[in-house]
Order: C-alpha cells, then sequence, then structure tokens
C-alpha cells in the first residue's frame, strides 16, 4: 500500500456499516494500515466491541456514532461527532436491498431505501467533499453493485438506487480530480453478508467482504471503478458490448435465480388518494 496515499487519506477515517460485513471488514484493514476510525451503524453494542478490538489489536483511535441513516437526520450525528476530527476518507459502505416484483414490496421501505443507498450517501459526499477541498485532499470509496450498470428486473428499486451511486461516483472523480480527491466505485457482485437474508435472496456463489476491502483500497486513486469477485469482472466484461435491452433481460434472468420469494402476478388493490390527509397506502402484500 502507498504509504503517501495513506498519509493523504489519514489521520482518520469514516466508515458506514460498520458493524457488520463490508463495511466491518474495511474497519480491519484500515485499522491494520494505522488509520484512525468513525464506526457508523444502527447497532451500538455491535460498533462498540468492534471499536474495543480495533484498539486493544492496533493501537488506534475509535470514535462511534449509533444512527440510523433511513431517518431524515441519520447523517447529523456522523457530521456533529467528526468536525473536530482530520478526517480524510469516506467508505460509504452502508446499504441494504430487496428482491421480488416491484408491486409486491412495500412503498415506505422502498423509500426507506433511496433515503439509505442514495440520499444519506449524497449528503456524506457533500459534506466530506467540502471538508476534503478544504484540507486539500481526500478520497471516497461509494458503493454501486454489479447490478447498477442496467436495469434489473426483481431488484428494480435497488439497482436503481446503485445506478444512482455509480453515476455520482464517476462524475465527482473528474469533478474534484483538481482537489486532490480521489472518487471510486465499488461495484462487486454477490458478498458473503447479511445482505442476502434482508433482501431475501440466494448467494450461491459469493465472494468474502475481505476480498471487496482489499481490492477497493487497492484501486483507489488508480481507477474510477473496481469490480471485486470474478463474477462481477466477468459480468462486466461479457456485457460491456450488449445492447442495454439485452443486459436488462439477462440481468433479470439471473435474478430470478436469485431471489427466493417471486410472487406470480396477482391483482393488486390500487392505493387511494381521495384525500390530501389520508395516508398513503403502503400497498404491502
Amino acid at each position: 500500500m502507498n504509504k503517501a496515499k495513506i498519509r493523504i487519506w489519514g489521520p482518520w477515517a469514516v466508515i458506514t456499516g460498520a458493524s457488520s460485513g463490508i463495511g466491518h471488514a474495511f474497519a480491519w484493514q484500515l485499522a491494520e494500515l494505522g488509520l484512525n476510525l468513525v464506526l457508523l451503524g444502527r447497532r451500538s453494542e455491535a460498533l462498540e466491541g468492534l471499536a474495543t478490538r480495533l484498539q486493544q489489536e492496533h493501537g488506534i483511535k475509535t470514535r462511534v456514532v449509533a444512527s440510523d441513516l433511513s431517518s431524515p437526520q441519520g447523517n447529523l450525528p456522523l457530521f456533529e461527532a467528526t468536525q473536530d476530527l482530520d478526517v480524510g476518507l469516506l467508505v460509504a459502505a452502508a446499504g441494504y436491498g430487496s428482491s421480488g416484483r416491484f408491486l409486491t414490496q412495500g412503498l415506505v421501505e422502498e423509500m426507506e431505501m433511496v433515503d439509505v443507498n442514495c440520499k444519506a450517501v449524497l449528503e456524506q459526499a457533500w459534506y466530506y467533499g467540502h471538508c476534503f477541498k478544504a484540507r486539500g485532499g481526500g478520497a471516497m470509496i461509494l458503493f454501486g453493485s454489479v447490478l447498477g450498470f442496467q436495469g434489473v428486473p426483481l431488484s428494480a428499486n435497488y439497482a436503481a438506487t446503485k445506478a444512482y451511486v455509480q453515476s455520482l461516483a464517476e462524475a465527482l472523480r473528474w469533478e474534484w480530480r483538481l482537489f486532490g480527491i480521489d472518487v471510486l466505485a465499488c461495484a462487486p457482485g454477490p458478498v458473503r453478508t447479511g445482505f442476502s437474508k434482508r433482501a431475501n435472496m440466494r448467494m450461491q456463489v459469493a465472494i468474502e467482504p475481505d476480498v471487496v476491502a482489499q481490492e477497493s483500497l487497492m484501486a483507489l486513486g488508480i481507477q474510477a471503478t473496481v469490480r471485486p469477485g470474478w463474477v462481477s469482472k466477468v459480468l462486466g466484461w461479457s456485457l460491456a458490448m450488449a445492447p442495454r435491452s439485452l443486459r436488462v433481460y439477462i440481468m433479470g434472468s439471473v435474478m430470478r435465480s436469485m431471489a427466493l420469494a417471486v410472487a406470480p402476478h396477482a391483482a393488486v388493490k390500487a392505493p387511494r388518494f381521495s384525500n390530501p390527509s389520508d395516508k398513503m397506502d403502503r400497498g404491502q402484500s
């Protein structure tokens, strides 16, 4: 690892989604490099336990921020906790997905996914982008997905959120390069985390979170997008020249093999908006 890059990123790094999965893997690898860490997640007990172990094994400093990024002010505790720190690296690993037919999903849950996967990331990029510009450099890793390069039937909203993050990361990399800010889009395929359980998906071939963290850190400052794992790489190469409509069809077939519960088409009661004061029907089935 390039020591000069570590100095640019340090001395503090922020990791969202740090209590498990990919964020957890980044915490261990960045601690090994000697960076102090701000760990954000929903489960304070898991974060405190991780912070204690990192301090004991690597001698770093840590701060724990327990917050739900789906809430309107979810990022506020994070921004307040880092005001006095020299943060040079953001790893925006928090996020989740869903699978199945779009009309069988609850509207509130799907909107909360947009809040976590898109709105919270936008706020973090804007806030820490200003911080990094002021300090003369820094880096961000924003998480797209192999699903984010086209529409994906049976994961329509999740794929759309990842397309947003992919596009945002690509654009910011070019805008901010004159400020010494590196931006990397990470687009993994299946990863062995708690993601699949929450998304009700079957991960038949999955890589470990450590692989995602390692490949991302190696690519940061060099590539615009990294595709950790062989599944993501193969899909990228094989679909690169295919028409977009064909990519949508192929990825829909892939999702059909992964989604555990794909309900048949059925009559769905239409939401009613007869009175502006009425609450929106959440469309759950």
